[in-house]
């Protein structure tokens, strides 16, 4: 005879058993995917640890070599998303509250399509017109405002500098983090924006009040999206970037630092032997930079939604 804990418990579908099953498998294969290119990384590039300076690119040992390279990815990642970030948002608020819907649609879509460029396009672009036509603008930066470290210039006559790369990178990463935030906006609660319409609130102040709030988590989570694309993103910067491998924060002149992703990509075919372990250490780090920006994006956004 059933007892009385059988008789309570669930029966399960064939169907919810099997796609249990294959979800808890796909999981799986994804952490041995994970788990597998991390040692790939680690053993290939432990090697690199005692190379000669000739295999090193001339740095003196494999943290002189790769911090310059750490720098300009973290440099050329954050100013994008300091582009792209302010002007996502701006663009989903209008797709989703302030546009009338039959411009709202197709400006959703154009905004889409522009995910679907591929990066090699967007490299060309930057190379052939965008950097030719800021190379005025930077040399106005460089007599009005070369004060300051970032334009001191001298100014780039081919526009090749990790700015154009920049914001480059900042369109490429701007459909991913419209696309999200465009979703969250409009997945804000009806009876919120409504209620805080009837209390005298104007569309922005219901907006701040009532948008932003609920739509926290998901911005931030967008970002470190856009970031960690940002983070990886090869051949437009590869083009675009005038790369001398050197610290600065200048970012108007033809010697820029280049990124983790570019590097490789440009000196992988030449390289043998250890200065192959040398860039397969480099991208350990970078696959450990990609890490510890999406464990921190998902550490913030359950903290804030257990806090909302």
């Amino acid at each position: 005879m059933s007892t009385t804990a059988e008789l309570r418990k669930p029966r399960q579908r064939v169907g919810d058993r099997v796609f249990a099953g294959a979800t808890f498998t796909a999981g799986i294969i994804i952490l041995l995917a994970l788990a597998g290119v991390a040692v790939f990384l680690t053993l290939e590039g432990l090697p690199a640890i005692g190379a000669p300076a000739d295999k090193l690119g001339g740095a003196t040992s494999l943290l002189a070599y790769v911090a310059p390279l750490v720098f300009g990815t973290l440099l050329a990642a954050a100013l994008a998303l300091l582009i792209a970030t302010p002007l996502s948002i701006g663009v989903a608020l209008v797709i989703s509250h302030y546009a009338p819907r039959r411009l709202a649609k197709p400006l959703g879509y154009l905004v889409d399509l522009l995910a679907a460029v591929p990066s090699v396009v967007y490299g060309l672009w930057g190379l052939a017109f965008l950097g030719v036509h800021l190379s005025p603008a930077y040399e106005w930066l460089d007599q009005h405002l070369g004060w300051i470290p970032f334009f001191a210039g001298p100014a780039s006559t081919t526009g090749r500098t990790i700015l154009t790369a920049s914001i480059v990178l900042a369109i490429m990463v701007l459909p991913i983090i419209t696309a999200i935030t465009r979703e969250i906006f409009v997945q804000t609660p009806t009876l919120n924006q409504e209620a805080a319409l009837a209390l005298g609130a104007t569309r922005w102040e219901m907006i701040r009040l009532a948008v932003f709030p609920y739509a926290r988590s998901g911005i931030v989570s967008a970002v470190m999206l856009g970031l960690g694309r940002a983070l990886g993103e090869t051949m437009a910067v590869a083009m675009v970037l005038s790369a001398s491998g050197v610290v600065t924060f200048n970012l108007i002149s033809n010697t820029n630092p280049s990124t983790i992703a570019a590097n490789i990509a440009l000196k992988f075919p030449d390289s043998t032997g250890l200065a192959v372990n040398a860039l397969i250490a480099s991208g350990l780090v970078l696959f450990v930079i990609t890490f510890v920006v999406n464990f921190a994006a998902r550490a913030i956004v359950a903290r804030s939604q257990s806090e909302g």
